[in-house]
């Protein structure tokens, strides 16, 4: 027996679980965490008190919620996982009803001062019903027809209610987180190849409904589509907003122009600097070497959630990690492949570094399930 091991068994059942705490990814979060409040100090000229302290203490709380989470059984998120899905199906439709309008979607529910935005709840929602259903299902039953139509609905539905905000960023996260979790269960690759398939004549038919009765999807976002395919027909319109990101990426070379010193982002040609944009300003500001830096720690973090997962011996709590490490991934890919110009503009904020209250403590909650999976694994 290690020293450790000996210390840890003279310490009491409920105090035993902080050493099991899987501290190197909680010290992650938190430097991925302080290069945001960095930056919202800097896009803000030097003010804390507009973005950067309100994140801080966001963070806070977050940090404190991910705690409790984890130190909660991984049976009993099991147990809620349907009531969690159910629950944030209900807030979506009432979004429907009783949701606030901002900047042109109505994706907020007001509860007094508080401003909830339902859709980052169903990410982690969904991910913990898709876990815990092929955790209860039968191993030999995945890829049976009967038994995929079900977490296909599962998917779907919200999907649908985040879309009809209108929302196409965080409806593709669903999509993607969901199947992600589909393929880590073991369901058969022609399933997939099914989904490419009928993606594609998607695809299609939304550009043959351009200007129809039946369009798709909404003005806005075949004009974001259009400045993705040519920013220059438009520089002052519909593609400002990447032909400035991308301006302020060029020019913050390998080691940037230095803090505080991005013209860009300090003249205020740069749009959303402080939520979906806020990757430019960093790469303006510190350069390549900043910019890798960031997307080094994100890996990391990914690193650690992979390692815990796949040392689990439990079903769910192996999907579950692997599940939100999976939907983390796609939220700053999807960012960073948006203010690069590798894919079209979809209003996904870059994890733990944008301003946002909603998505940072959800963020932060399900870390704290990827906690209890960790702190309670079998041993």
């Amino acid at each position: 027996m290690s020293y450790l091991e000996y210390h840890v068994k003279t310490v009491p059942t409920g105090l035993k679980k902080i050493f099991y705490v899987n501290w190197p990814l909680v010290l992650l979060l938190a430097a991925v965490a302080s290069v945001g409040f960095l930056m919202l100090y800097s896009v803000a000229g030097g003010r804390p008190e507009i973005w950067a302290e309100p994140q801080m203490k966001r963070f806070a709380v977050g940090l404190v919620a991910m705690l409790l989470i984890g130190f909660v059984p991984i049976w009993f998120w099991r147990n809620v996982s349907a009531l969690a899905y159910l629950s944030a199906i209900l807030l979506l439709v009432a979004v429907e009803f009783f949701g606030s309008i901002g900047m042109g979607a109505q994706r907020w529910i007001e509860f007094g001062p508080l401003r909830l935005q339902p859709s980052e709840l169903m990410k982690v929602a969904l991910v913990m019903m898709l876990a815990a259903y092929y955790d209860w299902l039968d191993i030999k039953k995945v890829s049976h027809p009967l038994w995929v139509l079900i977490p296909i609905v599962l998917i779907l539905v919200p999907t649908f209610l985040v879309l009809k905000q209108p929302d196409l960023g965080t409806a593709v996260l669903l999509l993607a987180g969901g199947g992600l979790v589909m393929f880590l269960a073991g369901v058969s690759l022609w399933y997939f190849g099914t989904v490419v398939a009928l993606s594609v004549a998607l695809i299609y038919g939304v550009f043959e409904s351009r200007g129809t009765s039946w369009q798709l999807i909404e003005d806005y976002q075949f004009r974001r589509i259009d400045t993705f395919l040519d920013p220059s027909t438009d520089p002052l319109g519909a593609g400002y907003n990447i032909t400035q990101a991308q301006i302020a990426l060029g020019s913050g070379g390998w080691a940037g122009k230095g803090f505080m010193q991005g013209s860009q982002s300090r003249l205020n040609f740069l749009p959303e600097k402080h939520t979906d944009f806020i990757f430019t300003t960093l790469a303006e500001e510190f350069g390549f070497i900043g910019a890798f830096s960031l997307l080094a720690l994100y890996v990391l973090i990914l690193l650690f959630c992979i390692m815990s997962a796949l040392s689990n011996r439990d079903r769910f709590s192996a999907l579950l990690t692997f599940g939100i490490a999976g939907t983390f991934f796609l939220f700053f890919m999807v960012n960073m492949s948006m203010v690069t110009g590798l894919i079209p503009v979809v209003g996904v904020p870059l994890p733990l570094v944008s301003y946002g209250g909603t998505a940072m403590i959800i963020l932060l909650g399900a870390f704290g399930l990827v906690q209890s999976a960790h702190i309670h694994r079998p041993r």
